[in-house]
């Protein structure tokens, strides 16, 4: 492809450890890349976490580059663009009371069901994120070896995703990370939030470039590549990080 206009990245397992702060590495990347083109970040994680992950690592980052960073959290059901002076929403697409208490009760009871509450977790096992409710296995501190090793083949994912979606027809029910299952409105993942960006950017999908940890069909990035963003599988912050030496050399 010819160079892209804008490059867009998941956060966990692909600029970060999940839940960790980039390295200064990624941050010294991403800034070098945003001299040169439009970047984005779309992610399961929350509005605090891209601030405490990426935005605050970044430093003192200038007005020219701000504009051309677009943040997708909660997996594109919230947009953020820098207004001059700080990060503010475009849109907000909120889940309902009802819809939230839901969704938190049928995790829960078919967790429950299927042996998969954690009696004993890092920290809580549901959150809700206002457009998005997640199950986080072993709660949303616990260690990156601990969350590897839980669910290699994804098979509890997979059957706890199946059994909560037969719940809630009306919601989309996907798995996230390594432990974890996102609820959204239906409809809305990452490609819903890729479209998003080419409508606000006049940047066409095909002019995109996406780096992703979970391309694989089923893995929560794979919508990005089945609506035809050119996308590079990475395996972690360190391979992310090598090819984007070999991207801004191209550019």
């Amino acid at each position: 492809m010819t160079a892209p206009a804008l490059v867009a990245f998941d956060l966990d397992d692909t600029l970060a450890p999940s839940k960790e702060p980039i390295d200064p590495r990624i941050a010294t990347l991403l800034l070098a890349l945003l001299n040169k083109v439009d970047v984005a970040i779309i992610s399961g994680g929350n509005e605090a976490q891209f601030r405490a992950q990426v935005i605050a690592r970044l430093g003192a980052i200038d007005d020219g580059a701000a504009a051309r960073l677009h943040l997708l959290p909660t997996c594109g059901t919230r947009y953020l663009r820098h207004d001059g002076a700080d990060f503010s929403p475009l849109y907000a697409h909120d889940l309902t009371d009802e819809q939230k208490s839901g969704a938190l009760t049928a995790l829960r009871e078919e967790a429950e069901r299927l042996g998969l509450w954690e009696s004993d977790p890092w920290g809580e096992i549901l959150e809700d994120r206002g457009s998005q409710i997640t199950f986080s296995a072993l709660g949303q501190k616990a260690p990156r070896d601990a969350k590897h090793d839980w669910d290699p083949s994804g098979a509890k994912r997979e059957a706890l995703r199946d059994a909560v979606a037969a719940r809630l027809p009306e919601l989309e029910v996907r798995s996230g990370g390594s432990t974890s299952i996102d609820i959204t409105l239906a409809g809305i993942d990452k490609a819903f939030g890729m479209k998003q960006l080419a409508e606000h950017t006049s940047i066409p999908l095909g002019s995109m470039l996406f780096f992703g940890d979970r391309l694989d069909e089923g893995g929560n990035d794979y919508p990005v590549l089945a609506i035809g963003v050119p996308s590079v599988a990475v395996e972690g912050w360190e391979d992310t990080a090598d090819k984007l030496d070999e991207l801004l050399a191209s550019l």
